[in-house]
């Protein structure tokens, strides 16, 4: 395990606000939590330090911006060895919005976002299988996303 990080309930209050809203003001988000915004601001700049806080993103309704299509990859390698040097060819694909490396019938899963199913056969025939080390892959479509949500923060286990 890493190292050990002192978070407190503050922290992780600011993390639960943040992950609802992260467009909050600092100022806000203060006086939700009866702390001054500066606070917010000193603790946020701690998180992004330990590396909990990992950035921001825009949440996009991809579909809204013509991505009709997504669909999860399961990669059987040829040899499990071949994971990190498959895995950098595969972050060369900007459709692969995720990819997992995983314990089952699968060395790894992906998640794809293409705008139509032309897309998505020209990922999967003129990319994927040109990547040496893939075995074979198994293709699922998304048919539809019923939700999408973080996960509930809380405190880490003591030691």
């Amino acid at each position: 395990m890493g190292p050990k990080l002192n978070l407190d309930k503050l922290d992780l209050d600011i993390i639960h606000h943040m992950m609802e809203n992260a467009e909050i003001s600092y100022a806000d988000l203060g006086k939700k939590l009866f702390v001054s915004g500066g606070t917010i601001h000193v603790r946020i700049k701690k998180l992004h330090e330990a590396g909990v806080v990992k950035g921001t993103k825009l949440n996009v309704n991809l579909n809204l911006l013509g991505y009709d299509v997504i669909a999860f990859i399961g990669i059987y390698l040829k040899e499990s060895s071949l994971y990190d040097t498959v895995a950098k060819e595969l972050q060369k694909i900007p459709e692969i919005v995720r990819l997992n490396y995983t314990t089952g019938n699968y060395s790894m899963f992906a998640e794809i976002v293409c705008k139509d199913i032309t897309g998505l056969r020209f990922v999967l025939h003129d990319q994927l299988q040109k990547i040496q080390g893939i075995e074979r892959t198994e293709t699922f479509i998304s048919l539809d996303e019923s939700f999408s949500r973080n996960v509930q923060v809380s405190a880490p286990l003591a030691d």
